[in-house]
């Protein structure tokens, strides 16, 4: 009886772990990723117009 007792208190505690600890550290990690990826993009195309348009004057 007590297997079963701390058997179904592992599970809530793992459970609780994961959905207020584990799951928004990830959500977070991958807002920041595509911020930061969002960002790149940005920086490669203004790069690369001014880098066309500069050349075209030639």
């Amino acid at each position: 009886m007590g297997r079963i007792i701390m058997l179904v208190a592992g599970t809530l505690l793992g459970l609780f772990v994961l959905f207020n600890f584990i799951l928004p550290m990830v959500v977070g990690l991958v807002k920041v990723a595509l911020i930061i990826g969002v960002i790149g993009v940005v920086v490669f195309l203004v790069v690369r117009l001014v880098s066309g348009s500069s050349s075209s004057y030639r």
